[in-house]
């Protein structure tokens, strides 16, 4: 199911201040079929508001909401619930009932749909087993952890069969390793669906280790946004080189409690320029044979490999020292190997 955003405006009238409030602000976005889309940005910056608009919970102010190139932010009545039933939600606080088992959290809404019991029994069961926890139908919520309620939470969503899943700060209750086990079963529940999926975050780990496209969120408007790859690569605004700068390191069995963000710095004196290395590129001695060449020497700064759906990013924090004319060259060099060099 493809997305469409054509100028979404979303205002609210402030009574405690006695102005409007711009929400949403022209946002035009294409959410392509069969992917995992990140929406992020800080808080305010307008994500629940967006995701309240596309998920049909609310409408725009002005603007469209097209879903596979058909209009469906004006949908009344029948036509609009038999649409919200074809999306899937989950939640930061997954939004269980207490009162009921596993099992019975994930039949509710297949039971107020009128399926009939053998059918909702099968349902279930298939679910239950799709997220992992065939064995705990009978468990009463409260027995649960967290990252086992948000997975109850995640076959309650795919309960009627959806063509889109809504993920609203899915992660940020959960510890990191529970966060990374969710992400991955979201992966493979899209890719084994063909889901088009919505995640809501503000947190740009969850791009790094989920998402194939994401659109950066800052003030009710979209600063940028393209493939993850692009968004790491080649940042364009200060607010995705802010959250890019702030990313969590992965972790990969090594020590990281004295590391801020996701690049390692071990001086915070200079570093001029910041260099980018994808896939293979990440492996190569580039800025070795930079250096045999043009006689110029390069004092690191900082660095940090990130691992992305479609392959690894690497990225150096790094001071050039040598003539002018040999910098230049030697920054050539490295654009026609595939290095991404920005000059800060």
């Amino acid at each position: 199911m493809q997305i469409t955003l054509q100028n979404l405006i979303k205002v609210y009238s402030s009574s405690s201040v006695s102005q409007e409030v711009h929400a949403v602000k022209d946002v035009t976005l294409d959410i392509p079929s069969n992917s995992i889309f990140g929406i992020i940005g800080k808080s305010g910056a307008g994500k629940s508001t967006l995701v309240r608009l596309i998920s049909l919970l609310e409408k725009p102010d002005k603007g469209q909401v097209l879903y596979d190139g058909v209009r469906v932010d004006s949908l009344e009545g029948k036509a609009l619930i038999q649409q919200r039933r074809r999306i899937g939600m989950i939640f930061q606080s997954f939004n269980l009932f207490s009162s009921r088992t596993a099992a019975k959290n994930v039949a509710y809404p297949l039971e107020i749909c009128g399926v009939p019991g053998a059918e909702i029994k099968k349902r279930v069961a298939e679910l239950l087993d799709l997220v992992g926890l065939g064995d705990r139908a009978d468990s009463p919520v409260s027995q649960l952890s967290g990252g086992q309620k948000q997975r109850i939470a995640i076959a309650r969503a795919l309960a009627n069969k959806p063509d889109i899943l809504f993920c609203d700060e899915a992660t940020s209750a959960l510890d990191p390793q529970t966060t990374r086990s969710i992400l991955d079963l979201i992966r493979q529940i899209q890719k084994k669906m063909h889901l088009t999926v919505v995640m809501i975050t503000h947190q740009m780990e969850v791009v790094r280790d989920a998402c194939d496209y994401v659109a950066v969120l800052n003030e009710g408007e979209i600063a940028e946004q393209g493939s993850v790859e692009d968004i790491f690569t080649h940042p364009k605004t200060e607010i995705t080189k802010d959250f890019l700068a702030n990313l969590a390191p992965e972790n990969q069995g090594f020590e990281t409690k004295d590391c801020d963000s996701g690049i390692v710095r071990w001086s915070n004196d200079g570093g001029k320029y910041i260099f980018r290395f994808v896939g293979e590129k990440t492996g190569e001695p580039l800025l070795s044979k930079a250096t045999r060449l043009y006689g110029v020497e390069f004092n690191i700064r900082a660095g940090g490999i990130q691992h992305i759906s479609s392959g690894d990013v690497g990225t150096l924090i790094a001071d050039i020292n040598g003539d002018s004319s040999e910098v230049t060259a030697a920054i050539k060099y490295l654009g026609a190997q595939g290095v991404i060099v920005e000059e800060v």
